[in-house]
């Protein structure tokens, strides 16, 4: 018997020449473990340094077996500064608001998925982030979609929260073409989010017996993310967070009048044109999104529903928080920071 012919394949994967350094501070949470996943992976970058939170004991990740076998210390700014060309920041807001700075002053592109440095209004950053009581000049918004041009002489990029990354890529374009009646109530935004949405730490709220077979609502009136989307949006918004008994996944249901004579054909016109160049937004238009069609991805999904006797327009909008709502969005925006493919690593 003679065996058959083997076909040998060469596969070559792009890659670059002189790779990015890249350093992750809190690599431990969820956001971080995600981040350490993608860039892995990635073709023009290199993992130089992990760290978990100042003062941590050095430990092997079980989650990271393969992608990361070193053990992740704690953090330490002087190391983290001198292996690495680019620096993402896991951490909470008081630790990015103390780190960021020095790390852009030695020269580094820093993005940091904390709100530290979202809100531009020294007023509200005051009530919502009094770690931040100044914000440097170089922050850039790290929305992709939205301040692609600005990321790219970018050297601290605040990336966008989870739940205002869903709610203003649907609404932006429909505001920006004066499609919707912003005269009268304000946007309705119900959204929901699995259980990694509020950290790694754990809390009453996101124990199993707590959450489990359970819906609840919380933040109503108190959220740090609504004044970041009304900033983004320029209007008023009723923003309603819910906490889904699922691991990941943001859903929102979003509210709104459009204004007289605005028919389906405009909504979707608006929205393929301002996304026409967007490689991770996906309109789905009546075929409406679901959690599980964007779980681990950069997508975001949005669809929609037009009521045109009533005015009433409903936007569905999904995305993975901790990929196109933290890890993913940080590496998209550092793509376009060093001029790489805005899918490298990501797809």
């Amino acid at each position: 018997m003679t065996c058959p012919d083997v076909v040998y394949i060469l596969i070559s994967v792009n890659s670059y020449a002189t790779p990015v350094r890249v350093g992750i501070a809190g690599a431990t949470g969820y956001a971080g473990v995600e981040l350490l996943r993608l860039l892995a992976r990635h073709p023009g970058a290199r993992l130089s340094t992990a760290m978990g939170a100042p003062g941590a004991a050095p430990r092997i990740v079980a989650a990271l077996k393969r992608v990361w076998d070193a053990p992740v210390g704690g953090l330490d700014l002087d190391t983290l500064a001198d292996r690495s060309d680019a620096i993402f920041l896991a951490l909470p807001e008081h630790a990015a608001a103390e780190l960021a700075p020095p790390l852009v002053a030695r020269g580094k592109r820093v993005f940091d998925l904390s709100g530290a440095f979202r809100l531009r209004d020294a007023d509200l950053r005051r009530r919502w982030y009094p770690q931040t009581p100044e914000l440097p000049q170089s922050v850039v918004y790290g929305l992709t979609e939205r301040y692609r041009d600005l990321l790219r002489d970018s050297t601290l990029v605040a990336c966008a929260g989870c739940y205002p990354t869903a709610a203003i890529l649907g609404l932006q374009p429909l505001i920006q073409t004066r499609l919707l009646d912003l005269s009268g109530a304000p946007i309705v935004i119900d959204a929901k989010s699995g259980v990694s949405g509020a950290g790694k730490t754990p809390t009453e709220r996101t124990h199993f017996s707590e959450c489990h077979d359970s819906l609840s609502a919380y933040g109503v009136f108190n959220h740090r993310h609504a004044v970041e989307i009304e900033q983004e949006l320029g209007t008023r918004v009723t923003f309603v967070p819910h906490l889904l008994p699922i691991d990941r996944g943001i859903l929102e249901t979003i509210y709104a009048m459009v204004n007289p004579g605005v028919d389906e054909p405009s909504i979707a016109a608006a929205l393929h044109a301002a996304y026409a160049n967007s490689p991770f937004v996906r309109l789905t238009g009546g075929d409406l999104p679901e959690i599980k069609h964007v779980a681990h991805t950069n997508f975001c999904d949005i669809g929609w529903k037009l009521n045109r006797e009533t005015r009433q327009l409903v936007l569905i909008v999904c995305i993975d928080n901790l990929v196109k709502g933290a890890a993913g969005q940080a590496v998209q925006n550092f793509n376009i920071a060093f001029g790489f493919d805005e899918q490298a690593g990501l797809n």
